[in-house]
């Protein structure tokens, strides 16, 4: 019985030790960083926003009301995503 409660103990730190990992690891959803990334995704242009609001009813955020900082955002997510949509 002990040993099934220190696996159980394991179990749980480990997802909790995943679930830290993921979502600390993503940017928030509509913000400079998550666009840049999926425009690059998505093999869209380059074109600094972000959205402000709730998903699909906010508002787009063109860079000509940016700050610079969240347009260098946007930009090194942009550039740094690695993977890319396949249309195949």
């Amino acid at each position: 019985m002990r040993e099934l409660k220190e696996l159980e103990i394991h179990v749980n730190t480990f997802y909790e030790a995943i679930d830290s990992v993921v979502t600390k690891s993503l940017p928030e959803h509509g913000s400079p960083e998550d666009r840049g990334s999926a425009d690059a995704y998505y093999q869209s242009p380059r074109d600094p926003h972000y959205w402000q609001g709730p998903p699909l009813a906010g508002i787009r955020v063109p860079a000509s009301m940016m700050t610079q900082a969240q347009i260098d955002s946007y930009n090194t997510a942009y550039f740094d995503e690695k993977d890319r949509k396949d249309y195949g």
